[in-house]
């Protein structure tokens, strides 16, 4: 029988309720008195010396309070980079600054040139319009592989070239490599792309900047997935603004998807310009603004090479990718194309020897950050699209190859510096043949071609390394900031419990889950516990969300506060019944003496412990809350497999999926239901990248993409009913919940699957077709069937 409550059960999202009635509290909702507001004039060159620029008609019309350019912000940091990465010769990576305003030049389109505050958004607007500028369009580099070329245009003067860095892994692994690809039986070479990507969540990102000149504070309202990694960013590095003087508050965020993880230049600019104006400022983002200022995603071109022996075991990978960083550096991007990317390139495999090159590039262009998954996605692309083409060159069944080469003994430790505690590959395989019907699959095509069709069934195992940790490893790797994360569990005397946390929910369900636990641990009711996130005056300093990290490394640090909550509590329940603390057990919200009927509810503990008539105060202390941080000894490592199937219409080139199956091992499953939920979003996401999403810019660096009439979002149609099974559970041995991660898992197994059941249809219908780029639009597909 499924559970009614505490770990396990599905009670319904709680924050539903005031997302559903309109009552929710976004940070456009937030309008401060006084406030004035932001139009940002934007480049619309993408590479340019900047030669004049004069605001004087614009700060003469109605309303505008100043107009500030890059002049202004020359005394003022620039935007920081989370993550330093050496490359393979022992060499930091190029870091070029990164201004709020542009200063001297632009880089790509959309960058800020100006930003006129006025009364209202209209006159804002309106001023913008009358500023004249003079700038020297000078050539642009969009292609990764021509700005390496010496000739190339520079898109930082100051820097040697536009290489950001050449980063190997594992380097002592490479001439190994070399050999075993030159001596091996059978050799799949593959030459791929991983889309750049638009985030688009459905809120725009928001700011409003506000200052009390009495206090000397500044508060930023936000749409962050972490609001004090902002604080940190924005106040020690940009602005100089000491924390205890700096509140950041991240509301109610409609979608994120990694684009509101990074310190944006806007952010910056509102919580500045309040403090000059000593009004609060709020900036609004256009969705044609978001195509052109949010970071972007994936962007990479690679060439791989999988080795098997002449039993087809796997032997040894080999990568080269280019990977995009656009014109500046934004947050975390260097860590995306190498440590959240190279790490994974076993992924379920025990392949022997692996080596990963990854060339990151500055192009005059949009930055690229971190989106859904975030280098674990690009992995598996890269590895589940080579061996399914590997087993066609081979003439063997695709899965039996997976299932041959799987990970079976754990703990595992990769040739690519990570070791995965716990797993069951085949067991998730096994799951997948079930719950996709395998069996009936030949029945289905051919009811497929007798309406013209060809149908195809692509598979796809992943594994994803989840909950970014530890801080002492992930610091000697570049990360300039520690990803633990921390949780205050505060019972109040009657017994109900606040518990501040340092992740941020934005669709996750923390409101619901989070009280799971708490509920469980305790044996009270859910409806007891409040989650308060999302503000850094309230919370204790964490981390954040993203990297599927909350409830594995949050809700660890959740649990070990707990445990001190007990701890302390069963002392007074002791005093409170004159019996031996080791004697106290609590179960179901009481606390019994062992083996005798005294008892004594939650509730009137708690009451003692902030009413201590009953308890002498030099044993005890008064009240009942406490605070625990969680460091993780590990990645968490869920995996999976999944299948698509898909009919294309041979006359049109038309992908339609006809379903789509996921079978994953999240370890300890906390609310199926929001599990199921996570997942049906990132199917949706990755097989919008693998069918129709694509950012793309012409050769002088023009966004031709840059508004819903020309990138395509996938829709309700688009998509198919999914199978979704998460029954097969591995703990993870080292955290206190044994939990893993979902919240990433869909947006990673299917772009490949999707892509594998394509060229699977293809292949059907006689044309030989070794692979296709993403998005595998009608034209695209219609164009490799005619060779």
């Amino acid at each position: 029988m499924p559970k009614d409550h505490g770990i396990g059960a599905a009670p319904k999202r709680r924050e539903d309720v005031r997302f559903l009635t309109g009552t929710g509290n976004y940070t456009d909702d937030i309008n401060l008195p006084r406030q004035l507001y932001v139009h940002f004039l934007r480049s619309d060159i993408a590479h340019g010396e900047i030669r004049h620029i004069d605001t004087g008609a614009a700060e003469a019309m109605p309303g505008v309070k100043r107009v500030f350019t890059g002049k202004d912000f020359e005394g003022v940091g620039g935007l920081p980079c989370g993550w330093q990465v050496t490359d393979r010769h022992g060499q930091p990576m190029q870091e070029p600054a990164h201004p709020v305003i542009a200063q001297g030049k632009v880089r790509h389109v959309g960058e800020i040139l100006a930003a006129v505050v006025a009364d209202s958004r209209e006159r804002a607007r309106d001023a913008a319009e009358a500023i004249e500028f003079d700038i020297a369009e000078l050539p642009a580099v969009v292609d990764m592989k021509a700005a390496l070329a010496d000739d190339a245009p520079k898109v930082h003067d100051e820097l040697a070239g536009n290489l950001c860095y050449d980063w190997g892994f594992v380097e002592d692994n490479r001439e190994a490599v070399d050999e075993a690809i030159r001596n091996a039986a059978h050799v799949t070479t593959l030459e791929l792309v991983n889309n750049r990507l638009v985030a688009n969540p459905m809120e725009p990102r928001v700011a409003v900047g506000d200052y009390h000149r009495a206090t000397d504070e500044s508060t930023l309202y936000t749409t962050s997935q972490n609001p004090h990694v902002i604080r940190l960013l924005m106040g020690a590095f940009v602005l100089g603004i000491p924390e205890h003087k700096l509140r950041v508050v991240a509301p109610d965020v409609g979608g994120g998807f990694g684009s509101k993880i990074f310190h944006y230049a806007e952010e910056a600019f509102v919580t500045f310009a309040a403090r000059q104006l000593g009004r609060p400022v709020k900036w609004t983002s256009t969705r044609s603004e978001a195509f052109m200022s949010d970071a972007h995603g994936r962007d990479h071109v690679t060439k791989i090479e999988l080795a098997l022996d002449a039993d087809h075991n796997f032997t040894a990978i080999r990568t080269e990718t280019h990977a995009n960083m656009g014109a500046y550096l934004s947050t975390f991007a260097p860590s995306v194309p190498t440590w959240l990317h190279g790490t994974l390139m076993a992924g379920n495999y025990k392949t022997p020897l692996i080596y990963v090159n990854v060339k990151a590039v500055f192009t005059n262009t949009v930055p690229v950050d971190a989106y859904r998954g975030a280098g674990r996605p690009e992995a598996t692309y890269q590895l589940e699209r080579v061996i399914d083409k590997a087993a066609r060159e081979l003439g063997v069944d695709p899965v039996a190859l997976r299932r041959q080469n799987f990970v079976t003994e754990f703990p595992y430790a990769t040739p690519v510096a990570v070791e995965y505690d716990t797993g069951d590959y085949n067991a998730t395989m096994d799951k997948l043949v079930e719950i996709a019907d395998f069996a009936g699959f030949e029945a289905r095509r051919k009811e497929s071609e007798a309406k013209g069709r060809l149908r195809g069934l692509g598979v796809n195992a992943y594994i994803e390394a989840c909950g970014i940790a530890p801080s002492n490893l992930v610091g000697q790797l570049g990360a300039r900031a520690g990803l633990y994360d921390a949780a205050t569990v505060r019972v109040n005397a009657t017994g109900s419990i606040s518990v501040m946390v340092g992740a941020h929910s934005h669709g996750q369900g923390h409101e619901t889950s989070f009280p799971q636990v708490i509920a469980e641990m305790l044996g009270i009711d859910e409806s007891q516990v409040e989650i308060v996130h999302g503000d850094t005056s309230k919370i204790p300093f964490g981390m954040g969300t993203y990297g599927s990290r909350s409830i594995a490394v949050c809700g660890s640090a959740m649990v070990r506060a707990t445990e001190k909550v007990i701890a302390k509590a069963r002392k007074i329940a002791a005093h409170l019944m004159e019996a031996s603390e080791a004697d106290i057990e609590l179960k179901d919200g009481r606390f019994t003496v062992a083996g005798t009927d005294k008892s004594v509810a939650w509730g009137d503990v708690t009451l003692a412990a902030y009413v201590p008539h009953n308890y002498p105060l030099e044993d005890i202390e008064p009240g009942l809350e406490e605070t625990a941080f969680y460091d993780p000894a590990n990645f968490t490592f869920p995996a999976g497999a999944y299948a698509c199937e898909v009919e294309v219409d041979p006359e049109t080139g038309r992908v339609t999926i006809e379903r789509f199956a996921a079978a994953d091992d999240f370890g300890n499953i906390i609310n199926p239901m929001i599990v199921d939920g996570q997942v049906h979003g990132g199917l949706a996401q990755g097989i919008g990248q693998a069918l129709m999403e694509n950012c793309a810019y012409d050769e002088n660096g023009q966004l031709v993409s840059a508004s819903y009439m020309d990138y395509a979002m996938p829709r309700a149609d688009d998509v198919p009913f999914y199978s979704v099974d998460h029954s097969c559970q591995t703990p993870c041995t080292h955290n206190p919940l044994g939990v893993k991660g979902c919240g990433e898992a869909g947006a990673i197994g299917s772009p490949p699957s999707v892509v594998n059941a394509v060229i699977d249809a293809l292949h059907s219908g006689g044309h030989k077709v070794a692979h296709i780029d993403m998005p595998l639009t009608p034209s695209r597909v219609w164009a490799a069937m005619q060779g």
